[in-house]
């Protein structure tokens, strides 16, 4: 029985390694690529979203003036607090405000863990600073509460002591929530767990199965699609499934992902991926004339000034960018360009505009 267990564990290390091999050599550099971690997560292991409602006191006058629900707020809080206040009487203070909490609460998050909050005017205040923040649950998407804040609002500011270029309507509170729930998932007996690649690919899904089966010795991990992979716990990580994501989640991987070209028309700013290329075609844009020719010099003539701009070796969209950026090419010019590169099918990648 030892016997068999021990040619099925080999068979599936040399399986990933055929694999592994697949994907040439680069994958298997250990010191290339991206860490796991960095570009997948467990699904299900997250920060989740915390809000709620609250009122910041003890302000300089620069409260809300009149708004209906800092009023309310104020007559509820003071009836909590054992103080009488007459049917259809509004109360108004240009010290208070109110505000909407929110903060993140953390993954595997325990009862007492102190996190920071964020507090943001939600009336006419002018100014949220030297406030204090009462006492505000937060609650998450199922409307429990698992956090309470209170403590002084921080705005933040330079070193000589202003507030240039902060919002003073806006403001944090460092630590000023405390967890009051566990988040209790039990990680560690999980029996399998999935993995969510950041930047879905199949290509980098097939490479992280064959990573981490070589890691572990056997097919352990399984590809669902181009965004997930499926990972079942081995038998000697039973129980101590916090070890092994130890383990794999620093196994380095060399991403894929598909070819774009990202401009800016406003700035001209031209982001592009690793050797973008483009086909042979020629265009006429205004007094430029440009020809990519595969193999031979990309040209870029232009025709108000008798010179001619190029460069050696195979079309790219850097060689082709920095040609243009030469003649001073206006970034309106270049996104008519691409534009035009890209409806003949000539552009090799997902052209984008910001």
């Amino acid at each position: 029985m030892k016997l068999e267990s021990k040619l099925l564990v080999n068979k599936g290390a040399l399986i990933a390694f055929c694999l592994l091999s697949l994907f040439g050599p680069r994958s298997l550099a250990a010191n290339q690529g991206a860490r796991l971690k960095d570009v997948a997560a467990v699904k299900g292991v997250r920060e989740n979203i915390l809000i709620g409602y609250g009122l910041v006191v003890g302000l300089k006058g620069t409260g809300d003036s009149s708004t209906d629900v800092t009023a309310k707020s104020l007559g509820k809080l003071f009836g909590k607090l054992g103080l009488d206040v007459e049917k259809g009487t509004t109360v108004k203070s240009k010290n208070a405000a109110a505000v909407i909490v929110t903060s993140k609460l953390p993954v595997f998050a325990r009862s007492g863990t102190q996190i920071d909050v964020t507090v943001s005017s939600i009336g006419d205040a002018s100014s949220l600073e030297g406030g204090m923040l009462l006492v505000s649950p937060l609650r998450a998407g199922d409307q429990q509460v698992y956090a309470v804040a209170q403590g002084p609002v921080s705005l933040g500011g330079l070193t000589d002591g202003s507030n240039k270029g902060s919002f003073p309507t806006m403001g944090r509170v460092v630590s000023g929530a405390m967890v009051e729930k566990d988040i209790d998932t039990n990680f560690s007996g999980k029996k399998s767990f999935r993995l969510s690649l950041n930047n879905p690919d199949f290509t980098t899904a097939a490479r992280l199965v064959a990573l981490v089966n070589a890691e572990l010795g056997g097919k352990f991990a399984s590809a669902r699609d181009s965004a997930t992979v499926d990972v079942v716990v081995p038998f000697n990580y039973d129980g101590n499934t916090v070890e092994l994501m130890a383990r794999i989640e620093n196994i380095r991987i060399v991403t894929d992902q598909k070819a774009k070209v990202v401009l800016n028309e406003r700035t001209g700013t031209v982001v592009m991926g690793d050797r973008v290329t483009i086909s042979p075609v020629a265009i006429s844009h205004g007094d430029l004339s440009i020809q990519v020719k595969g193999s031979n010099p990309t040209r870029v003539f232009d025709l108000r000034n008798p010179s001619r701009e190029e460069v050696r070796g195979g079309a790219t969209v850097s060689d082709l960018v920095k040609l243009l950026n030469t003649l001073g090419v206006q970034p309106k010019d270049l996104t008519a360009i691409f534009q035009t590169i890209k409806q003949t099918g000539a552009l090799q990648a997902e052209l984008e505009f910001m």
